[in-house]
């Protein structure tokens, strides 16, 4: 979720009249840390994960399945092993938004050798097992996206209402009290985000129309103006931020290459937001859509009517394309500069200041532009710093910039170096889907260094692919922009294709730089035009000493991978749509009903408990489905 600071929340009309005064401090604190840490060299790869879960409460004999309202509770058991011994903890655990999810990292970070791929499972599991302990037993821990009923009626336990005249969201269907009770940031940024846009927030997806569907899809636009008919409609902050996700974060070597992995890693967002779609259901509809991005995106939506061009500029001083959570608007690194396509939003005096103290116009457009939004959080104790020594009001904006990437200086008077974010993945049923997305990634990192590949394709092109990667089927169906020619003078042949070798089939007018592929063609290569991310990837394995054990995890983790992209195994989104409209209960009208809601949950969780092997999202195995094979039980190569 971002920085969680301590203290007492200021009021809108407080935090709005200290806008300037946090985004002046801000600039100058980012400057003085870029002066002290510019030269900074030599830190090692450290990498790690963030799983976002979801506490489940089920009633087996009424046929429910709702949100436990226990996180605050739970993290209170959990967080005390770490006060007591910080260093020897194997996992540590965070609030999120929704008091009925909690976000679980390892204790410490992975590091660059390959053998730690052979534990970010087994931690994994070990997360899932300490929350597990802690649980009632109709209760489950689990990692989905999004909960298929969230802001229906009872959706929660204990039992909550709705306050659409009064509190931080007003929803008409999000409780306040569902909110995380034990931080006051989540409320004050539902309220501040509210108040900053002058009405709540709006988010129309698309319902799946199925034979029975009535259109429009509920009375939803009857009671608010800004929901739209044969869409369903969500007016509340939580509806994003209780949404669950997967990311990583990788420590690099020096300023340069966190902003060469920051920007190759870019193009890869859509695809991988497509590979991991997991969230077809939002407030007990069939939706057309598979993945969370956009219901985030509209959900911290703060820009006022002015902003988003519905009124001429007269307040604001800008209108802004693009919610606070979105895709990223600027390439960081002196090969991607070129490839910046859309002009850049800033304000010319942060700039200028950015510039005249010594910070390259790439990187100051990047703060300049983050600094265009104004803090949606603050704290009365954190008003007045000292810059030379604190950075909070530098992260009270970037923290606040939720986009696919995030560029991480280093913080304070800290061992920690400069790092980058990865955060466009969806939460996956099992530890085994996790691990093998979180290792693939991993894994592409090395080799884009390694190879000094070149995956840069214009900004506007990774807009497009942004919202192709999130309609129904995306993985399968769609094909995004991507880059054919990634190699560089030091590339092995292996990264060649079509255009490089000459080969006899080759025809000029796919030699184009930029073309349209498949999640598969990406991933997997295409003959005569792409070699393939999973090809990449084995060859960079080829030259290394990887240890029998290691060997066999990885590739169980790449063949999923492969499975996954070329269609055998079904997306998650895929998956869940598939079992809700083949469900007996199911009535052709797009509705998830209780009973249909229960069996879902339900065998989402026998299936990552190892209780139910779904090959379906798993891959069909020779293997032996004894319950402790089950979350490696996918290839037979081992």
């Amino acid at each position: 979720m971002g920085l969680l600071t301590e203290g007492s929340p200021l009021s809108w009309e407080e935090t709005k009249k200290l806008a300037p005064h946090v985004r002046q401090h801000g600039i100058t604190q980012f400057i003085n840390l870029y002066k002290k840490l510019r030269d900074r060299e030599g830190d090692v790869l450290k990498w790690g994960d963030e799983v976002e879960y979801i506490i489940v409460k089920f009633n087996d004999e009424k046929k429910q399945a709702k949100v436990s309202l226990r996180g605050d509770e739970l993290l209170t058991v959990l967080n005390k092993k770490e006060l007591e011994d910080p260093n020897g903890v194997k996992s540590l655990w965070r609030p999120e938004y929704g008091a009925y999810m909690i976000e679980g990292t390892p204790g410490r970070p992975y590091g660059g050798l390959l053998a730690h791929f052979n534990i970010v499972e087994a931690n994994m599991r070990l997360r899932r097992k300490e929350v597990t302990e802690l649980l009632k037993a109709d209760e489950a821990i689990m990692s989905i996206t999004s909960f298929p009923r969230l802001g229906c009626e009872d959706f929660t336990h204990p039992p909550t209402k709705p306050t659409p005249d009064q509190g931080a969201t007003r929803s008409l269907f999000f409780p306040d009290d569902v909110i995380f009770p034990g931080h006051p940031r989540f409320k004050t940024l539902s309220r501040n985000i509210r108040m900053r846009r002058g009405e709540k927030v709006a988010i129309n997806l698309p319902v799946f129309r199925d034979k029975n569907t009535k259109i429009p899809i509920d009375d939803s636009y009857k009671h608010d103006r800004a929901a739209l008919p044969d869409h369903v409609y969500m007016d509340a902050m939580g509806f994003g931020m209780g949404c669950c996700c997967l990311q990583l974060t990788f420590q690099a070597c020096n300023i340069t290459e966190a902003r060469t992995l920051y920007d190759q890693l870019t193009p890869l967002c859509p695809i991988m937001l497509a590979f991991t779609a997991a969230s077809p259901l939002y407030r007990g509809f069939v939706t057309d859509v598979d993945c969370r991005w956009n219901v985030i995106s509209g959900s911290v939506d703060c820009r006022t009517e002015e902003e988003r061009g519905l009124k001429p500029l007269k307040e604001n001083t800008f209108v802004i394309n693009k919610s606070r959570y979105d895709s990223i608007d600027s390439y960081l690194s002196p090969q991607g500069e070129k490839y910046n396509d859309i002009p850049l939003l800033y304000n010319k005096e942060d700039y200028q200041k950015l510039v005249d103290n010594g910070i390259d116009p790439l990187l100051a457009g990047h703060i300049a532009h983050l600094f265009i939004r104004d803090s949606v959080s603050l704290f009365s104790e954190k008003v007045h710093q000292n810059d030379e020594e604190d950075s909070d009001h530098f992260e009270n904006i970037q923290s606040t910039n939720w986009q696919t990437m995030r560029f991480k200086p280093p913080p304070p008077h800290s061992t920690i170096g400069w790092r980058v974010e990865f955060r466009p993945c969806e939460a996956q049923v099992t530890d085994f889907e996790n691990a093998a997305i979180v290792c693939f990634v991993v894994l592409l990192t090395r080799v884009i260094l390694s190879y000094q590949l070149n995956f840069l394709i214009p900004i506007s092109k990774v807009d497009e692919n942004m919202q192709k990667a999130q309609k129904r089927n995306a993985a399968r169906d769609q094909k995004f922009w991507f880059r054919r020619d990634i190699t560089t003078h030091v590339s092995p042949p292996a990264a060649a294709e079509c255009c490089r070798t000459g080969t006899s089939n080759c025809d000029v007018k796919e030699c184009d730089m930029f073309g349209q592929m498949t999640v598969n063609d990406i991933i997997n290569g295409k003959e005569g035009e792409f070699p393939g991310l999973i090809p990449l990837i084995n060859n960079y394995l080829a030259g290394m000493d990887v240890d029998a054990d290691t060997h066999c995890t990885i590739q169980q983790y790449l063949k999923f991978i492969q499975r996954r992209a070329a269609g055998e195994i079904l997306t998650t989104a895929s998956w869940i749509r598939k079992f809700v409209t083949e469900h007996p209960d199911y009535k052709h009208d797009s509705v998830v009903s209780e009973i249909i809601n229960y069996d879902l949950l339900k065998t989402v969780k026998d299936i990552q408990t190892g209780d139910k092997y779904c090959p379906l999202l798993l891959g069909v195995s020779t293997m032996s489905k004894t319950k402790e094979s089950i979350p490696s039980a996918l290839s037979d190569d081992c």
